[in-house]
Order: C-alpha cells, then sequence, then structure tokens
C-alpha cells in the first residue's frame, strides 16, 4: 500500500456487539469520526456531535 493510500484509509473499530447488534466506529481520513449503530438488517449512521446527542438520550432512557 502506498502512502497515499494510507492516508485515504478509513479505520474501523468495533465499540461493542451482542448477538444480534453491533456498533462501530469510523475513523475517516479528513479527521472525522462517524458512528455507526447496526440492529439487525437496519444501520443508522451518526456523526460525533450526533453521537454524543444520542448516548445523552440512552443515559435518559436507563434512568
Amino acid at each position: 500500500m502506498t502512502k497515499e493510500n494510507e492516508s485515504l484509509e478509513v479505520k474501523t473499530e468495533v465499540i461493542a456487539e451482542t448477538d444480534q447488534y453491533l456498533v462501530w466506529r469510523a475513523d475517516e481520513p479528513d479527521g472525522e469520526s462517524t458512528y455507526h449503530l447496526e440492529l439487525n438488517s437496519v444501520t443508522v449512521h451518526f456523526f460525533s456531535e450526533e453521537w454524543d446527542e444520542f448516548l445523552a438520550l440512552v443515559q435518559i432512557l436507563v434512568k
């Protein structure tokens, strides 16, 4: 892989998963991180600000 291709590579990390669900993050070459929530056949994509708001919503639900 050339240095140019390496700089365009999206790095991903699984944050959490169960048998049915998966949450993962993609660090884009432009420095933006996106978050992906896979619920069976549905995937919801979030930008960082949206992800933070979603996590705040989940914390309210847990209470």
